[in-house]
């Protein structure tokens, strides 16, 4: 392979890795590792999902007051498309994601994640998080 092959490659798996931190940092709600996908001036909008669009910081603060709600999530990402270009990238990612409630119910839902991916000192980092979601099963709304 070819260098520019390798750091293409290379490139791919830190991005493929950046998006299993961002699930496994919600799930666990992780806030630290949360505020690690993203860059300090990050805008992310969760509003089609019923959430709040905002700054990395706002964000934070609404899953911190959120999330407590439910007794589990998991959230499994795939079909990951990467467009490199230099040192931004975009990705969209498919999400599933079923949700427990402590009654014991669950809900699921499903989209895309699209983010806009800019190199930092600090490898690959996510400036917007756009959450496009498509279905909903089982919510209670």
């Amino acid at each position: 392979m070819e260098a520019h092959e390798l750091e293409a490659l290379a490139d791919r798996l830190a991005i493929e890795d950046l998006l299993t931190r961002y699930a496994s940092a919600v799930d666990r709600r992780d806030w630290g590792l949360y505020r690690s996908v993203f860059t300090d001036d990050a805008h992310i909008d969760y509003t089609s999902a019923g959430g709040i669009a905002g700054s990395l910081e706002e964000v934070v603060a609404f899953l911190e007051a959120t999330m407590p709600m439910f007794e589990m999530t998991q959230h499994l990402v795939a079909n990951v498309e990467v467009r490199i270009d230099g040192d931004t990238a975009t990705v969209s990612a498919m999400f599933n994601n079923p949700m427990r409630l402590p009654d014991g119910d669950a809900w699921f839902t499903g989209g895309w994640y699209h983010h806009d991916l800019v190199r930092t000192g600090d490898g690959w980092r996510s400036r917007n998080l756009r959450e496009e979601t498509a279905w909903f099963d089982r919510a209670p709304f």
